[in-house]
Parts: C-alpha cells; structure tokens; sequence
C-alpha cells in the first residue's frame, strides 16, 4: 500500500471515529497496566442476534453490546440471556433512529436484508462487520463500497477465513512460486444442507407470535409465511438467500481470489439440475460454475461445484489423496497441486516433497492474533486493519454473485465492471439487482 493511500485511511478512519464519537484514551493515563478505560470499549449493536449472531457477538463481547435487533424473539433469546444490558428490538430500523450510542454493528441477518441493514448504519457513521455473502445482489455491493469510501467507516465482510494463519500460509506458498503457474483451481462445497430445487408450498400458515414476518421479509417481496421458509431455511429461496454458491463461496473461492489477485472473469456461465425461473423459486439442488479469468497475463479457469458433485482429480494428486466431501479446494499448478478445506483451512501441496521445500517461505502477510471480529473491533478504535474491508470483499462478491446471476439468465455472460452491465446477455443485467418494499430501500 502506498503513503499516500495509508495516510487517507488513517484520516477516514479518525474521522469516522470523531463522528462516532470514540475517544481512546491510553490505559496508563487512567489506571495502570492491564486497565481497560470505558473510552477503550466500542458500543456495538447487533442487527441479528440468533444463529451465526451468538458466534459474532461472543467473539466481541469483550466490548459493549448495547442493543440487538431481530425480528424472531425465540431464536434470539440466547442472545438476550448472554446480554441482558442490550436495549432488543424487532425492527433493526428503530433501533438506528433511537440508539445515538451505538459505534458499531454487526450485521448477522439472511443474505436479503444485509444491504438494506448496513447501508443505513454506515450513512449513520456506524462502522460495520457483515456477514457473507455481503449483499443478494451485485449492485447492492457496488452501493455498499460507494458508502464504505464516501463515510470512512471500519468494514469487514464475516468469512472468517480470511484471518486465519492457515489461509495466509497458503497464500504465499501460492505467491512463492511452490506449484508454478497456476491454470485451474476446482472449488466444492457440501451445501446445500437444506432443501432446494422444492415447490412453493401451497398450502397458508400464520407466523408464530414470537416473529414478527413482516420486519423479517424486509426489502423482499411480500410473501405469506411458511415455516419452509424460516427460520433457516430460507437459503433455499431466491427471494432470501443467494444459492450454496452464494453462502459457501466467500469461504472457499476467498482463498484462490486472494492467492493469485484476480479481479473479475472475462465470462462465466453456471449447469445446473432443473431450476423453476419463476419469481420466488427455490435454487437448485446441484449447479456447477465455470468461470474464465487471466491471471499474470495466463488464462486460468475456475470451476466451482456443490450439490453433491465435486472435482475432478488431477493426475498430479496422489492416489491414496482422499477429496473431503464437506468441501475444498484443488490449486492446479504445471509444478504441483496445492489442496485446501473450507475457510482455507489445512493446507497441502502435491508431491508432498514441496512441502519440505517451501517450509521455509517466508511470511509476507501478517498473522491474526485475534477472531475476525475481534481484528475488526481493534480496527474500529485505529488498533489495527480490518483484514477483509469492503474494499476486497466486494470484487470477491460480486465475482460469487457473477455465478448467480448466470444461473439466474441460463446464459453465458460477460460482465463489464466499469459500467456493470452484461453486454453480450443484456437480459441478465436484470438479475444484478433487486426491486424493494417501500421503507427497506438502500
């Protein structure tokens, strides 16, 4: 990174800070070694607070959590026990207009509410950690690093893999030269591990009196409850979720994007087993994506599976290798092959000789002495650099999104990021974005 860009990170996030009004104090001013001021604690409010929410926020809790929103009062009740000082609410859009303390939001929410939700705690000067995928769409991406760039605000998408030594590590085997020039990496996942490719039920349920539906759709189209839907499997519905894709690429396509600095392919185009098209489907049960990128001036290929298929072996794999079925990764190099699990974890490289030689490589990335969030929250106080900013989380989720959209279209396309528009497919440039329910726009 040069100065010049440093130095204006520096002064966003200051600014951002005196906005947010965060003060930090030394510890030595105020009570001797080890003491932690209150002008050292973020205030931060959680827009989700069941599920994926009770990891997010333990792993702050070191922190002030101050206030929780979520529209399901029964699946968030763990979070209320663990909190009992945090202001609950129903509507997250509340609680922002009336918590002029809070600092800092976690957003842990389905895939459709997440842009709605931190745009508006971002245009309030809020630093945001979300969960991935980032956003449904591509253009509600675009939207989000605008704000991230005009506020200054601290961002973190949650793939949590991106702070671990392990994912590090294989990086800069990758960098290092350790399997050569890399032509293809084949890229599965498990997902989905919950019913897609099912019919619209038919048949009418009112919601349970602990959920309140109407703030739970939020931008979506307004649909009548069913309990196929909620509270988890809503993944399975193009209305909510964004595909195994969608939820499981930030994790494992993260890892290659990051090791080979790619930006976005010159096309994509998405297989899949049978896929109803209609308004409110459910995704597939299995699709396969194949993306074309150039990487150091090289073409290289990128193939994701899920559904229950998964790569192909290499002939350079050893024959006693077994392919995990929960999910990983084959970098294909003219030297080697370097194989990864979810979140990047365990790392290895074929033939097993290179491991001994690139023992030795040298650190070139930093390493995360806490959780994801917690580099995050030290990043809001200026204690550290959030190492997955909107910055590099948004080409990493458009490029996932790419593989929507050309389920969505059925259709091969080619995706100009300037002008984000689909010039060989313009009918697909419909599935870059979304329609919203009044009083949910971003």
């Amino acid at each position: 990174m040069n100065r010049e860009r440093s130095s204006r990170r520096a002064f966003l996030r200051n600014a951002s800070l005196a906005a947010a009004g965060v003060t930090i104090v030394p510890r030595h001013v105020l009570g001797g070694a080890g003491y932690r001021a209150p002008s050292d604690l973020l205030n931060i409010a959680g827009i989700g607070a069941g599920g994926i929410a009770n990891q997010n926020l333990g792993n702050v809790a070191s922190e002030n959590i101050v206030a929780l929103a979520d529209p399901d009062w029964d699946r968030a009740s763990g979070s209320f026990e663990k909190y009992p000082k945090a202001a609950k609410y129903k509507d997250f859009r509340r609680m922002l207009d009336e918590r002029e303390d809070i600092d800092a939001v976690i957003v842990a929410t389905p895939d459709h509410t997440h842009a709605t939700a931190a745009s508006m705690a971002m245009q309030l000067g809020k630093h945001v950690y979300v969960q991935k995928p980032l956003t449904r769409t591509i253009r509600e991406a675009r939207r989000l690093l605008e704000l991230a760039e005009q506020t200054g605000v601290v961002t973190q998408m949650g793939n949590q893999g991106h702070s671990h030594d392990d994912g590090r590590r294989l990086v800069e085997w990758v960098r290092a030269g350790a399997i050569g020039t890399v032509r293809e990496a084949h890229i599965w996942t498990n997902r989905p591990i919950w019913p897609q490719g099912v019919p619209i039920p038919k048949d009418r349920m009112a919601p349970p009196e602990h959920m309140d539906w109407d703030v739970w759709l939020g931008p979506a189209p307004d649909v009548p409850y069913h309990d196929s839907y909620a509270p988890f499997t809503w993944r399975g519905w193009v209305d909510w979720g964004t595909s195994a894709l969608g939820d499981m690429g930030a994790h494992l396509i993260d890892h290659a994007y990051w090791a080979l600095d790619l930006a976005y392919p010159e096309s994509v185009w998405t297989s899949s087993s049978p896929f109803e098209r209609a308004d409110h489907a459910a995704w597939p049960q299995a699709q396969m994506t194949q993306y074309e990128f150039t990487s150091g001036g090289q073409p290289f290929r990128m193939m994701w599976y899920d559904g229950g298929l998964i790569a192909p072996r290499p002939a350079a794999l050893p024959d006693d290798v077994t392919l995990i079925p929960g999910g990983g990764a084959l970098l294909v190099g003219d030297e080697g092959v370097l194989s990864y699990d979810t979140y990047g974890h365990n790392p290895r490289l074929y033939p097993e000789t290179l491991m001994e030689e690139y023992a030795d490589t040298p650190q070139t990335l930093p390493r995360i002495a806490d959780s994801h969030e917690m580099n995050w929250a030290n990043a809001c106080k200026g204690l550290a650099e959030a190492t997955c900013p909107f910055s590099y989380a948004v080409p990493l989720t458009e490029v996932m999104l790419l593989g929507v959209v050309a389920l969505q279209a059925n259709a091969l396309i080619r995706y100009d990021p300037e002008t984000m528009a689909i010039p060989n497919a313009p009918d697909a440039e419909r599935y870059l974005h979304r329609p919203y329910r009044a009083g949910w726009e971003i």
